[in-house]
């Protein structure tokens, strides 16, 4: 009798399995990983660019040799690119994903390096996949956005470590990008607060996850820490295919919060020191003038005023000794989102910090709860 292998044990691996699948189901899902041999790579999707301007008509012919001014159209302003209209008027692609290079693997899980693409730039991310026989409409699947980690020490397997192994091992695909400047992605680390580059890259993920023909796009939600919160909160009111979100410490106030109550070095809300000229907030509030004076631009580019477009629920964490980010912040906007029939639930942790460090296994286990509610409906 044959000696089995060794390897009759180990799972097969997804990015295999899924080259057997029907022609047809290609088709359908019309976005293929970059792995070689497997399948030939797909272009992106392209969305079609709103059409131009029509041109100006033309005059009518005079009898006179008089000649008339051409008529000339007032040219639209363009939205600041904070602004949530602005992100709203983006169009994100749908990746690739690529995968760069496999990874030890986790307890039940795949592990790969991948990428992806954004506004052209080859944005680098960690995937995980699930070892269990791939569900007939797909995984759930989470984007995960993480906080601030100076770009120049970000590294993409390290950090959060424990926090992708948990939802990992809970059956989720789990993709986390770097965003842009970070490790060896492209593009400049501009930071998230003065304009959207992190915020597209995630959008941009989202897409390319969504697609991927390994996942259901109808059970993607989105999880954020710190900054990661405030990515998280502003793409739950562009996209609303994000099914649900969870929040740990976020960066969740309006920008007249951020502007004037948010001190750093604080857990607590309060006058905080004036701008500095050539601070996100100084350079800002030269153009644009204080809140008090220009309310409209200030309401614009915060989330917070669009809670009414949240694309599904939320749930929100915060240590009360979080000297980060005031934990109020997350108070106050579970309290505006009840304020409009919204679906939201808050935790907070009594003494806790940033990174609610204390309380991580309560909180890790709340978070998978949520999820597996609201992305394992009716899962076989």
């Amino acid at each position: 009798m044959k000696a089995a292998s060794v390897h009759d044990s180990t799972p097969q691996d997804p990015r295999r399995r899924q080259c057997r699948r029907p022609p047809i189901l290609w088709a359908l899902l019309g976005l293929t990983l970059a792995l070689g041999g497997c399948a030939p790579a797909m272009a992106p999707l392209t969305v079609v660019t709103p059409g131009q301007t029509s041109a100006l008509p033309t005059p009518a012919t005079s009898p006179t040799p008089t000649a008339s001014p051409t008529p000339s159209l007032t040219p639209t302003p363009t939205p600041h690119p904070l602004t949530l209209d602005w992100l709203r008027s983006q169009s994100f692609t749908a990746g690739p994903i690529t995968i760069e290079q496999t990874l030890e693997p986790g307890a039940n899980y795949f592990r790969y390096l991948a990428s992806y693409p954004s506004e052209g730039l080859k944005i680098y991310a960690l995937l995980t996949v699930p070892y269990a026989q791939t569900p007939a409409n797909g995984y759930p699947a989470i984007v995960f956005n993480h906080g601030f980690i100076p770009p120049d020490s970000y590294r993409t397997t390290e950090r959060y470590i424990a926090y992708v192994d948990a939802f990992a091992r809970h059956g989720y695909v789990v993709f986390r990008p770097d965003y842009r400047g970070h490790g060896d992605s492209e593009g400049l680390a501009r930071g998230a607060y003065s304009n959207p580059d992190y915020t597209v890259d995630v959008l941009n993920a989202f897409g390319a996850v969504q697609r991927d023909p390994l996942v259901d796009p109808n059970r993607v939600g989105l999880w954020g820490h710190s900054m990661g919160g405030y990515i998280t909160l502003r793409a739950m009111v562009v996209n609303p295919d994000i099914r649900a979100g969870v929040i740990w410490a976020g960066v969740v106030a309006s920008y007249p919060d951020l502007l004037t109550n948010w001190r750093r070095s604080s857990s607590t809300l309060g006058p905080a020191s004036t701008p500095r000229a050539g601070s996100w907030r100084g350079l800002l509030m030269a153009t644009y003038g204080s809140p008090e004076d220009n309310p409209s631009f200030w309401n614009s580019i915060s989330a917070s005023a669009y809670l009414a477009d949240l694309s599904g629920p939320l749930q929100l964490h915060h240590g009360t000794g979080d000297s980060s980010v005031p934990f109020l912040f997350s108070r106050n906007l579970a309290v505006e989102i009840r304020e409009i029939g919204g679906e939201v639930e808050l935790y907070e942790y009594d003494g806790d910090d940033h990174n609610l460090s204390q309380s991580f296994s309560l909180a890790m286990q709340r978070s998978i709860n949520f999820f597996d509610a609201h992305l394992k409906l009716g899962e076989e």
